[in-house]
């Protein structure tokens, strides 16, 4: 099976997925996680109709945004601050920032590119030592920080779950959509121009029950690109 058909079997998936939980498949974008392939496994999967892809090395990112500018790329790996400047700019969107001093840093490389940065926050739900991101009780001193900077746009919050423990992966979820409630609450309390559109959760083996819980980006690498997932 090609990257091609794969794309259009997810696809079809996600289409599918999404009519059972009562959504439009136009409301959850499926990022095609491109971070294991070449360009030419990235120009067949938009010959399928791919058009968002996630890398998570600043220089692949770069790479391959060069090669296909008019697609949408997003940066969802771990960020490192002397990388800040070379991803922003380049993704649409950035997925993972789980520092607070991150956050003054990608401002600074926005203003001096003169773009506005749109960024998701990494929400550790599950606990696990493990995963990056904030916790619950963070969240509101970093939506106050994103709020203090003019070159950053909050966009919503990222999230992984614990892999092959259903019951974990369902709080995961949930968990994430209930802080989005509780946030865009404590938002609208404090007057910000902030709007929580995007929830970005689920993965290849996941993404089916996060759609259900209202994500609206599931990244999908394996399922598209490694034969082995069939």
């Amino acid at each position: 099976m090609s990257t091609a058909t794969r794309y259009q079997r997810v696809r079809a998936q996600l289409d599918e997925e999404c009519a059972s939980a009562g959504r439009s498949p136009e409301d959850v974008l499926l990022l095609a996680v491109s971070k294991t392939v070449d360009v030419d496994e990235v120009e067949n999967a938009i010959s399928a109709g791919a058009h968002a892809f996630g890398e998570n090395r600043p220089d692949e990112l770069v790479r391959k945004q060069a090669a296909f500018p008019d697609e949408h790329w997003h940066f969802i790996g771990n960020i490192q601050s002397r990388r800040i400047k070379d991803i922003v700019g380049v993704a649409d969107l950035i997925h993972s920032v789980c520092k607070l001093e991150h956050l003054a840093k990608i401002d600074a490389a926005a203003k001096a590119k003169g773009v506005r940065q749109a960024i998701l926050v990494e929400v550790n739900v599950s606990g696990e030592e493990s995963k990056s991101g904030f916790s619950a009780e963070q969240m509101p001193q970093v939506v106050r920080a994103c709020a203090a900077l003019d070159n950053i746009e909050l966009k919503g919050l990222m999230t992984m779950a614990p892999r092959a423990d259903a019951d974990a992966i369902e709080e995961t979820f949930g968990g994430l959509s209930s802080l989005r409630d509780q946030l865009t609450a404590f938002i609208s309390e404090n007057g910000w121009d902030i709007s929580l559109s995007e929830l970005s959760m689920g993965m290849s083996e996941d993404w089916p029950r996060a759609v259900h819980y209202g994500s609206t980006i599931v990244r999908v690498g394996r399922a598209i690109f490694d034969e082995a997932f069939e």
